[in-house]
């Protein structure tokens, strides 16, 4: 197996219910020398497409459709025609970026194949309704988007969000992964299912 990850940190913003915040977002790139995916293509398309260099760019997939993990897609494709591919049940805030393009659909279960390597979707709503994680069990490593993070759930606070849905994702979907499994998130530092397991409960007190 040839696959590696490489990770990107880009800049910008995020809008939603009538607010805007600047934050960084983790860009992250698997495959090999020839080939390779995209997932969440955040904010700068001349930096992926830069790291992405003369190899074939397989797909865009995203963990979910906020803006701030979508936006540079138009740029990739400008240049690269790859497709993004989404879970529809996030529609609803894809088409507040793109109104005039679609996407291809992700379905829980789904298999994704790149530079030898197999990736699992799996869909963990509660961040939105549509969100997604993806699991490459011969890398040991799930893509968590803002689903999990080192610290506990994302967001649940904004239109499309529920605290109740997002802690059965993870207590069903996730938790039950290798210990070893390093989770990269969609912000911040990455940690390891086995390193937030036991601070489920105190997650759920806390309510967020």
């Amino acid at each position: 197996m040839n696959a590696r990850i490489e990770h990107l940190i880009t800049a910008g913003s995020f809008s939603l219910d009538g607010g805007t915040w600047e934050l960084e977002n983790n860009v992250w790139i698997v495959g090999d020398d020839t080939e390779c995916i995209v997932i969440d293509a955040a904010h700068n398309p001349a930096a992926i497409l830069k790291a992405v260099g003369g190899r074939t760019l397989r797909g865009i997939y995203c963990t979910h459709a906020h803006n701030d993990h979508i936006g540079a897609i138009a740029g990739v494709q400008a240049l690269t025609q790859a497709p993004a591919s989404l879970h529809p049940a996030d529609d609803v805030l894809w088409t507040t970026v793109y109104p005039n393009s679609t996407h291809l659909p992700l379905v829980d279960g789904q298999r994704i194949t790149v530079a030898d390597t197999e990736l699992e979707v799996i869909h963990t709503p509660g961040h939105s309704p549509g969100a997604v994680c993806f699991y490459a069990p011969e890398l040991g490593t799930l893509f968590s988007g803002d689903t999990l993070f080192h610290g506990g759930p994302g967001a649940t606070g904004r239109s499309y969000s529920d605290f109740p849905t997002i802690i059965e994702s993870i207590t069903t979907r996730l938790l039950t992964l290798p210990a070893d499994t390093v989770v990269l998130t969609g912000h911040g530092e990455s940690t390891t299912i086995g390193a937030e397991a036991p601070d489920l409960e105190a997650w759920i007190a806390r309510g967020h």
